[in-house]
């Protein structure tokens, strides 16, 4: 009769001798150098973890696909957006500030990853389960980070910190609305929308250019977690949105999200009413409608959430033909600090890491480099008369670009007709609220100045919240000055 269990060697495929004992001298001897199975356990041990993300370092995620349900063909010739297309995609949902060990439940806005596996290769979308942000320049982005993250005196998070920031940042107000009200904490990553936030390019095949922005509407409806019971789960299940989408998807109730844009013609930019490209804003509906793209469904779990999730990396500026960057700020940032931050934790060679490595081949002049996988041939330059790889223009056709002129500058964006940093977030109190809401947003924003925010700050924080509503803003301060 055959042995059918699977026996153990080392990781060069050595059978091993026992999982259970040292190589020793006898049974009561020292433990010896010469035992290389133990180094190996060891040592491989000492290096099972990778520095985590900065920001959305607590998350996980699942696989799945794509379906094209619309027609967008008028506004991007890109592979994976034509009628028909199905698309092999990965997704990735984390909170912002916490550590990899925080919970699930904390109030903080939630990332929305996506890596779509196209045949033009690999399109990455990052994005909020918001459609706006707290900054709009990216010198300001690690601040506001660092700000949300722990003190250098006691490790500890603190909201006075994170407040003195917000009300030095005026323009953070809009983001803070959203997260203090019903969206700071969802029900589940199921239960939440994701938008990508940035406008992008869009090309069509006749090489016409328009600004985009993406919005992926959950098919289960958006619910949220009141502060009191997100408090009590943090308590009791610090993975409570890991567990329940893995769970969800294990047992064939795939979640699934549809995804809308809306499209501005390029030559409405500079006159719109709003600037376009500042990451603080969005574009009402009114103004430029949903139109639906297509569906994505998350039907696949990982198997090892290290290799799979972990070493998951996404990039925006992972873009395909038909689809590019925009003059927002924040976006042209994120291009360089992404795919900078894989390297530094994963390594140079990241990108063939298999869950991060395109289904169409590469054929690129990148050499060598630590965990170097795919193998370089010669030439390994160009140009070359060798017959090495040569660049095709009429694959990718028009470059995605914008006219810009004027001196160099540190500045401010030029602001449109109706810029400033209040308005949009008073219209989400007063229009897109109900009375039940604002309450609750009164409440929670109550509770987070309570804890430990010096009077200098709070002081601030009134005159911030009654920048956005005046009403809201009194309430605010009749709540604090109340349970003080």
């Amino acid at each position: 009769m055959t042995d059918a269990r699977t026996f153990t060697t080392t990781d060069a495929g050595i059978p091993v001798e026992s999982d259970e004992h040292s190589l020793t001298v006898g049974p009561d001897g020292p433990v010896l150098l010469q035992d290389s199975y133990l180094i190996e356990q060891m040592a491989q041990f000492n290096r099972e973890r990778i520095p985590e993300r900065q920001p959305h370092a607590k998350g996980s995620g699942a696989f799945g696909r794509f379906e094209v349900t619309g027609d967008v063909t008028a506004h991007t010739k890109a592979a994976l957006f034509q009628p028909g297309a199905t698309t092999e995609m990965a997704a990735r949902f984390s909170t912002v500030a916490g550590e990899r060990g925080s919970p699930d439940t904390w109030r903080d806005p939630r990332g929305f990853a996506l890596k779509f596996y196209t045949s033009d290769g690999n399109y990455d979308m990052v994005g909020n389960n918001t459609p706006v942000f707290f900054v709009k320049d990216p010198m300001k982005f690690q601040h506001f980070i660092r700000s949300q993250k722990r003190r250098a005196d006691n490790n500890l998070r603190d909201h006075d910190m994170q407040w003195d920031f917000w009300t030095l940042s005026p323009e953070s107000a809009h983001q803070v609305t959203w997260l203090m009200g019903d969206r700071g904490i969802p029900r589940s990553w199921r239960h939440m929308n994701g938008y990508t936030s940035h406008t992008y390019m869009w090309i069509n095949e006749a090489g016409e250019e328009s600004w985009v922005k993406y919005h992926f509407k959950t098919d289960q409806g958006v619910e949220f977690l009141p502060q009191q019971e997100a408090d009590q789960i943090a308590a009791t299940d610090t993975d409570y949105h890991m567990r329940d989408l893995f769970e969800h998807i294990r047992e064939g109730d795939h979640p699934s999200w549809t995804l809308y844009v809306q499209v501005m013609p390029y030559g409405d930019a500079p006159g719109y009413r709003f600037n376009p490209f500042d990451l603080t804003k969005v574009w009402p509906h009114g103004d430029y409608p949903l139109i639906e793209v297509g569906r994505m469904t998350l039907d696949r779990n990982a198997t090892d959430n290290h290799t799979e999730i972990e070493q998951l990396a996404f990039q925006p500026n992972n873009f395909v033909p038909g689809i590019g960057p925009s003059p927002d700020r924040m976006l042209l940032g994120r291009l360089f600090s992404y795919a900078d931050a894989h390297r530094y934790r994963l390594g140079a060679n990241y990108q063939q890491i298999p869950v991060n490595a395109p289904i169409v081949p590469v054929h690129s002049y990148s050499k060598d480099g630590a965990m170097r996988i795919q193998k370089v041939s010669d030439p390994v330059y160009a140009p070359n008369s060798k017959g090495g790889p040569v660049a095709d223009v009429s694959r990718v056709g028009r470059i995605p670009s914008w006219h810009a002129d004027g001196d160099i500058m540190r500045a401010a964006y030029v602001d449109h007709a109706e810029d400033d940093d209040w308005g949009q977030a008073g219209t989400l109190v007063r229009e897109v609220l109900d009375d039940a809401a604002r309450e609750r947003l009164v409440d929670n924003v109550s509770g987070h100045l309570l804890d430990a925010v010096t009077e200098p700050v709070l002081q601030r924080a009134f005159e911030y919240w009654r920048n956005v509503d005046k009403t809201v803003g009194e309430q605010i301060e009749s709540q604090v000055r109340a349970k003080a």
